[in-house]
């Protein structure tokens, strides 16, 4: 572990104290105690990062500005016309290839829905504490980019090859660790060929809290894989333990639990509320009379098959129409339930169910980092009378 300062320092009585370590600025993970608030640390990251504005799923590709964002370190400063990428490792032609390399490349464009992998977490007992989401971060973007297989192939890869780690710009402390945002896909996930190098986003230059100039994207995967401020890929033949995939994003039980690496995106579906809101709460107003509720829904395993609704918080469900799909296999899908309001007081909920027969759970698994929870939503209206 790297430390701040290895230096030794004087005490007061003359003796030699040990400099501060990475640990002093960054604690273990740890869960919130039954009574525990939301914390200012806490407060602090959501300030910076942010979700997807419900109303705004009416939109089959979310505009940038609206698309959810997570940054774990910085945004890190680059310039698009000097910044280059280099291939190495287990490859028989390492290579450094610039933007500009790679727009001359054959480009495609993919539509994919991005979702953080800790989103819902704010809503797990015991809580987990970290960047406190509820269910808003999620988005639908056009990424246009040349894709990553092809490279690969080019730079000759090692037939003993594992792992393959991408690295970005972005760079600090995390758990006591100091370090560059790094995340590794297994071979075969980096050799699928939708996999891309991304250097647009929906018809325009990448924003730079979006990954400006470049970025991957995993379609199917959780946020957390879709590296962004890409500056090096490195073909491994072990599997690779950094602690973006070995520590941090994992499904344990337990401090001590090796858990299960997090990957593909569970199935979930979200409802756009209607009517409109109260300030404070978020609670919906609705006119009564006939209202058509929709929303979006989506997986990484496989395609969403079914959408099921309830107005009455579970105890009943009926099946929603899905509209058919737009933008391809790894976009959401829009889907609509005709409800007639009568006034009274209602929770509506959406769940999906995708073709591996993944449905979204009524009562969510735990776990401590609070990952891959799709737990379903719950939109509490009030139809008033008169």
């Amino acid at each position: 572990m790297t430390t701040l300062d290895d230096r030794t320092t004087s005490r007061p009585d003359g003796a030699e104290a040990s400099g501060p370590t990475l640990a002093d600025v960054s604690g273990p993970s740890r869960l919130a105690a039954p009574d525990e608030a939301i914390s200012a640390d806490e407060l602090q990251l959501a300030a910076r990062n942010h979700g997807l504005p419900l109303e705004a799923l009416r939109y089959d590709v979310t505009p940038a500005g609206l698309h959810y964002l997570l940054i774990h370190y910085d945004i890190p400063e680059l310039d698009p016309a000097t910044h280059a990428l280099t291939i190495g490792g287990a490859v028989e032609r390492p290579s450094t290839v610039t933007l500009a390399d790679l727009r001359e490349r054959p480009s495609v464009t993919h539509r994919v829905t991005l979702e953080c992998a800790g989103n819902g977490r704010a809503l797990l007992h015991p809580r987990p504490v970290s960047q406190p989401w509820l269910v808003e971060a999620v988005g639908n973007a056009e990424w246009t980019g040349t894709p990553l297989a092809p490279l690969l192939r080019e730079a000759g890869l090692g037939a003993d090859a594992v792992d393959v780690v991408f690295t970005g710009a972005d760079h600090g402390v995390e758990r006591g660790v100091e370090q560059d945002y790094q995340r590794a896909l297994p071979i075969a996930d980096a050799l699928r060929e939708e996999v891309l190098l991304a250097y647009e986003m929906n018809g325009a230059p990448l924003l730079p809290q979006h990954g400006a100039p470049l970025r991957l994207i995993v379609p199917g995967w959780y946020g957390m894989a879709h590296v962004k401020w890409l500056q090096s890929i490195d073909v491994r033949t072990t599997p690779f333990d950094g602690y973006q995939n070995a520590v941090a994003y994992r499904l344990r039980q337990n401090a001590d639990d090796p858990g299960e690496a997090v990957t593909r995106i569970e199935p979930r579906a979200l409802v756009r509320p209607p009517g409109f809101p109260d300030f404070m709460t978020r609670r919906r107003v609705l006119r009564a009379g006939p209202c058509t509720v929709d929303g979006r829904a989506w997986s990484g395993h496989a395609p969403v098959v079914t959408v099921e609704v309830s107005v009455d918080d579970g105890a009943s469900w009926a099946l929603a129409e899905l509209d058919p799909p737009a933008g391809g296999e790894f976009a959401w899908r829009r889907w609509r339930y005709e409800w007639t309001a009568t006034p009274g007081r209602y929770v509506l909920s959406a769940r999906a169910t995708d073709a591996s027969g993944r449905t979204q759970p009524v009562e969510q698994p735990w776990n401590r980092g609070g990952f891959a929870n799709n737990l379903v939503q719950r939109v509490e209206v009030v139809v008033p009378a008169g």
